[in-house]
C-alpha cells in the first residue's frame, strides 16, 4: 500500500492543497485512496465534506495524538496531510510508514529556513538517508512576475534534494478547493496552465502510485476474506509500544504464537526394579 506524506514544519506552506490534489489524482486513476488528515486543523477533512458525491470518492481518515485509528478496509493508497511543527518521534513515526515525502515550500526566507531545518532532521532518519523513503520538494504559490521560482530551485539544489516543479499563485486553486474540487476535476481547457505545471510532479509520483510489474511476476494472490467483526491492521503503531519491553507484548498480541507440538513418548522398556534399588515406573504405565 503506497503511502505519500506531505510534510513541512511551517504552517501555511500549502500542505493541505497539495495533499488534496494528490489524493484526487489517485482517485481519478481508479485507486481506492484515503486522505489521512493528521493535522489538528482538519483542513483536508473539511474539504472532503464539500466534495461533490458524483466525483471519484476519497475516503476520510483522521488521527489524533491519543487514539490510534485504523485504515478503512479496501484502501489501496494513502496520502497523509501532516501538521506544522512536526518533529521528533512524530516525524519519525510518519517516515516509518511513508514510501515518499513531499515538502511544499514557499519562496520566502522564513519558509526556506523552516523547510531546511525539517530536511536536516529527515536526513538523520535511516529510511530517508538510505533512499527507502524518497524525498522531494515542490515550490508553492510562486508568483510568475518575480524570481521566486529560481530562488526555490537554487535553495533545493543547495540541499541536494530534487525539486519536482513549481505551482503558481492563482485564485483557481482557492475557488476549486472551496467547492471540494481540485485542478484535476476542472475542464482541461480551464486548467491547462496548471495541469502543465503538475505534469513533472505526477511523473515522479507515477512509479510510486502505480509500481511496474515484471512479466514473470506471479499474479497477486486474492486477499483473504474479512472476518465479520474483525478490525483492519493499523497504519500507526500504538504509543504504548514505547514502554520498555512492550514491543514483545505488541508482537505477541498481533500474532499469537502457535502451540508447540510435542511428539508422543515411546513406551519405555526399562526393566522392573529389583529389591534394594530405587523404584522405576515403566514409561507406558506413567499417567
Amino acid at each position: 500500500m503506497p503511502v505519500i506524506a506531505v510534510v513541512n514544519r511551517k504552517g501555511g506552506s500549502g500542505k493541505s492543497t497539495f495533499a488534496a490534489h494528490v489524493a484526487a489524482w489517485c482517485a481519478r486513476q481508479g485507486h481506492a485512496v484515503m486522505l489521512g488528515d493528521v493535522d489538528r486543523q482538519q483542513s483536508s477533512r473539511g474539504w472532503l465534506r464539500r466534495r461533490p458525491p458524483e466525483l471519484p470518492s476519497i475516503a476520510p481518515w483522521a488521527l489524533d495524538q491519543k487514539n490510534m485509528l485504523r485504515v478503512p478496509t479496501g484502501i489501496s493508497h494513502v496520502v497523509l496531510d501532516t501538521p506544522g511543527g512536526l518533529h521528533g518521534f512524530e516525524l519519525a513515526r510518519i517516515v516509518m510508514f511513508a514510501d515518499a515525502i513531499v515538502m511544499p515550500v514557499c519562496a520566502s526566507v522564513f519558509d526556506r529556513e523552516s523547510a531546511a531545518a525539517c530536511h536536516a532532521e529527515l536526513m538523520t532518519l535511516p529510511r530517508v538517508s538510505n533512499g527507502r523513503c524518497r524525498l522531494a520538494t515542490v515550490g508553492m504559490r510562486v508568483d510568475g512576475r518575480t524570481n521566486a521560482a529560481e530562488v526555490i530551485r537554487q535553495w533545493s539544489a543547495g540541499l541536494d534534494v530534487p525539486l519536482l516543479g513549481v505551482l503558481r499563485e492563482t485564485q483557481l486553486y482557492v475557488r476549486s478547493l472551496e467547492k471540494g474540487l481540485t485542478i484535476f476535476d476542472l475542464p482541461a481547457s480551464v486548467a491547462a496552465t496548471d495541469l502543465a505545471q503538475w505534469q513533472p510532479i505526477l511523473d515522479w509520483l507515477q512509479p510510486l502510485v502505480n509500481p511496474p510489474v515484471a512479466a514473470n511476476d506471479a499474479p497477486a494472490s486474492r486477499p483473504p476474506a474479512r472476518i465479520p467483526g474483525s478490525r483492519a491492521q493499523p497504519l500507526m503503531p500504538k504509543q504504548e509500544a514505547l514502554v520498555p519491553g512492550a514491543r514483545l507484548n505488541v508482537l505477541s498480541a498481533a500474532k499469537p504464537l502457535s502451540p508447540v507440538k510435542v511428539a508422543p513418548r515411546e513406551p519405555s522398556l526399562a526393566r522392573p526394579a529389583t529389591p534394594g534399588q530405587t523404584g522405576q515406573i515403566p514409561g507406558f504405565l506413567r499417567r
